[in-house]
């Protein structure tokens, strides 16, 4: 049977049972993108968000035994274990403190506009996921890669106009395709 056609959770009890290195390779397919852009917004560092991707995925094939479908989904399933890799890496990054430390009010977000902003970024990735190839590749380099549109042309060997043109289109889509699934409103 084809892995590419089986559902989340299908691949992720593969794994589990048989150990299939096919199923596995579906799944970071699937979700690596996201997983690195959940990662990487916790870490703000792109060479720590590489180590932590790549040990929640090495997480994910030690652990697919754990993995309970009655629980939850294997999406959920999979960006927690991703949090939890970036967590890590970012309490090994943190430096001892010796002594009390001021007490100081946390005017972070709260835990819930957290998750809930996760989710949102995760509808995203999907969302862009889903663009026509050329309108997805102008978006990546822009809001992944940080590039200009000028750049971005330089790069694909467009011109400016194509690039604008693209990147207007795709925003578009996204909207629609977001306020569908009703993250924007």
């Amino acid at each position: 049977m084809d892995p590419g056609g089986l559902s989340d959770e299908q691949l992720l009890e593969q794994v589990a049972v048989t150990r299939d290195a096919e199923a596995f390779e579906v799944l970071y397919k699937r979700y690596s993108r996201a997983i690195y852009s959940l990662v990487q917004r916790v870490l703000r560092d792109h060479s720590a968000a590489d180590d932590a991707s790549q040990e929640a995925f090495a997480a994910v094939w030690r652990a697919a035994r754990g993995y309970r479908r009655e629980r939850g989904t294997a999406s959920g399933w999979l960006f927690a274990i991703a949090r939890n890799a970036a967590v890590d890496a970012a309490r090994a990054r943190v430096p001892l403190v010796i002594g009390e430390p001021p007490e100081v009010p946390d005017h972070g977000p709260l835990p819930e506009a957290l998750a809930i902003a996760e989710m949102e970024a995760f509808e995203v990735h999907v969302a862009v996921d889903s663009l026509p190839d050329r309108e997805r590749e102008v978006i990546e380099l822009a809001y992944y890669s940080g590039l200009s549109q000028t750049e971005i042309a330089d790069r694909l060997s467009l011109p400016l106009g194509t690039v604008k043109t693209r990147t207007r289109s795709a925003l578009g889509r996204l909207a629609g395709v977001l306020e569908e699934r009703g993250v924007m409103r």
